[in-house]
């Protein structure tokens, strides 16, 4: 066996023995496909009442992420200016995940009031473990860099949004949760997605849909209990679009209106007459 050839057996069984972590964390994906765009009115509760102060997207591609095809997904939400005075709030977040919903990398750049952060997760599944690296630049220009390799699945906010769509709600009665751990620039804590039961919600495309209610909720190890930050409302059909978005930020309460869908995938069924 010659040199080039033993270098290239030895990348061929590393890039099996990644494919084999990733694979113990895939999950077919069934409720989405490449060119689906979905666009959001956000509003927040000021003085007791809600004000429109933005819009969001979300959009999700295929492309390729260092040679492997992936999947690209981001989340934008810009405020409109009208309460820029008392608070900004400009947050993008970008993923990298494989066809079968493994994470690959993950970044979340947020603008909120006078603070400006940055999050990234990467993750390496050579040697059948999970390797993340974690990287924060907080807002007063200091940095965090953590790493941890784990036997478990990790994941973060922006993949537990795709690999939530595809989850199989069908036997799920009301209180039962799935439990993720997830990755953040700071560390991995464990985010809860709990059943709440089924509800008509009407987006702000004058539509109203039958939709399954979601909280989403983290471990906070200081005050050892889960601190809910979100509802979802998604459509109770194939696609599991979230509908409405409800969001607990550290300055109050917003909401996430549907105003309308492009490039999904199944038949929307959830709609009510």
């Amino acid at each position: 066996m010659t040199m080039h050839t033993a270098r290239q057996l030895l990348f061929a069984l590393m890039l099996m023995a990644a494919n084999a972590a990733s694979a113990q964390c895939a999950l077919e994906n069934h409720a989405f496909s490449s060119g689906e765009f979905l666009s959001y009115n956000l509003y927040y509760n000021w003085k007791f009442v809600w004000v429109k102060v933005g819009t969001g997207s979300f959009s999700i591609v295929s492309t390729n992420y260092k040679g492997q095809p992936a999947y690209r997904n981001s989340l934008i939400t810009r405020g409109n200016g009208k309460l820029d005075k008392y608070f900004i709030m400009r947050d993008t977040l970008l993923g990298y995940i494989t066809p079968t919903l493994s994470p690959l990398y993950f970044r979340k750049g947020a603008e909120e009031g006078e603070r400006y952060t940055v999050d990234e997760v990467w993750y390496d599944y050579t040697g059948g473990k999970c390797k993340v690296k974690m990287h924060r630049l907080k807002h007063n220009k200091t940095h965090i860099r953590l790493e941890k390799t784990t036997n478990q699945c990790v994941y973060d906010m922006l993949n537990i949004f795709t690999r939530a769509r595809n989850l199989d709600p069908s036997g799920w009665k009301k209180g039962h949760t799935e439990s993720f751990p997830v990755a953040d620039g700071n560390g991995i804590t464990t985010a809860i997605l709990k059943f709440e039961g089924k509800e008509v919600v009407k987006g702000d495309d004058k539509v109203k849909y039958r939709c399954l209610k979601l909280t989403y909720s983290e471990w906070n190890e200081r005050k050892k209990h889960y601190k809910q930050f979100g509802t979802l409302f998604v459509t109770d059909d194939k696609n599991h679009v979230p509908v409405r978005i409800d969001i607990t930020l550290n300055f109050g309460i917003a909401k996430a209106f549907v105003t309308g869908m492009k490039g999904v995938r199944n038949p929307i069924t959830a709609i009510v007459k």
